[in-house]
C-alpha cells in the first residue's frame, strides 16, 4: 500500500495555515508549514494557478481565493468558535469599562494580528484599527502571551529585541514583567509600546495557534489599583470566553 503524496499533504497544511491565519508571507507560510523558500514558492505558485490561492501584488501576502475562504473544513473549528465568541462579549465589556477590546490571533513566529475588537460609546475614547498586526513581544499582549507561553531567556530576548519601544525599557524589566504577568495571569503596558496608552492583557494558549485578549485606556485615567481591577475583570472575561467557545 502506498503513503500519503507529500506535496499533497504540504499543500492542504498551507490551505488550512491561511484559512486559520490570515494573508501571510512567503516567509511565514515556509516557517509555519516548515518548508524551504524554493519548495514553498513551487506550493504556493500552483496553488495559485488552481486558483485557490491569491497573491496580493501590493502586500506580497498570499490569502485564500473568496470562493475557498467559505470552506469550513479547513478552518480550526476550536479557534473559529473562540474567535466567535470573543466578538460577541467584547463590545459588553468595552462600554462598561471604556477600554478599547481587542482579541489577537498568533499568525507566525514574530507576529501577531487583530482578529476581533470593539470599543465603548464614550466621548473621549481609544480605538484599534482593523487587522492590525504588531511584533510578538509587543505591548501587554506580547508579555501575556510570553508569560502563557512559558518562553524561554532566549525566546524573550529575540522577540523583545524585535519591538520598536516607545520608551525606555531594559530587558531585565521586560522579563521581570513576563514573571509578573505569569503570576497574575495578565500583563501591563503602561506607555512603552504606545505612549499615552496603558493595555492590560491576558494570553489563551490553550487554543491553536495561540490568542490574547487586551484592554486599553488612556495612560493616567485609572490609578494603580484601577488599572489592576481592569486586569481581574480581563481574566472573568477570558473565562467567560472560553466557556463560550466550548
Amino acid at each position: 500500500m502506498t503513503g500519503p503524496v507529500r506535496s499533497v499533504s504540504q499543500a492542504f497544511a498551507i490551505l488550512r495555515l491561511l484559512a486559520e491565519s490570515g494573508p501571510m508571507t512567503l516567509s511565514e507560510v515556509g516557517r509555519r508549514v516548515g518548508l524551504s523558500p524554493s519548495s514553498c514558492l513551487n506550493l504556493l505558485k500552483t496553488l495559485v494557478g488552481e486558483g485557490t490561492v491569491e497573491r496580493d501584488m501590493r502586500t506580497k501576502r498570499y490569502r485564500l481565493a473568496p470562493a475557498w475562504q467559505a470552506v469550513g473544513a479547513l478552518r480550526n473549528s476550536h479557534a473559529a468558535r473562540l474567535v466567535e465568541a470573543a466578538a460577541a462579549l467584547l463590545r459588553p465589556f468595552a462600554q462598561k469599562s471604556e477600554a478599547a477590546m481587542g482579541l489577537w490571533k498568533i499568525v507566525s513566529r514574530d507576529r501577531m494580528q487583530l482578529v476581533a475588537r470593539a470599543e465603548s460609546d464614550a466621548g473621549m475614547r481609544l480605538s484599534l484599527a482593523d487587522d492590525q498586526r504588531q511584533p510578538l513581544g509587543g505591548g501587554a499582549a506580547g508579555r501575556a502571551i510570553a508569560a502563557a507561553q512559558a518562553a524561554d531567556d532566549a525566546e524573550l530576548a529575540r522577540r523583545y529585541a524585535a519591538v520598536r519601544w516607545q520608551a525606555d525599557l531594559p530587558f531585565e524589566t521586560y522579563r521581570r514583567q513576563i514573571a509578573e504577568a505569569a503570576a497574575k495571569g495578565f500583563a501591563v503596558d503602561q506607555g512603552y509600546t504606545h505612549r499615552g496608552v496603558c493595555t492590560v492583557a491576558t494570553g489563551i494558549t490553550e487554543i491553536a495557534p495561540g490568542f490574547c485578549l487586551s484592554a486599553s485606556i488612556v495612560a493616567g485615567s485609572r490609578s494603580d489599583a484601577g488599572v489592576e481591577t481592569l486586569g481581574a475583570e480581563l481574566l472573568i472575561l477570558r473565562s467567560d470566553v472560553m466557556l463560550r467557545a466550548g
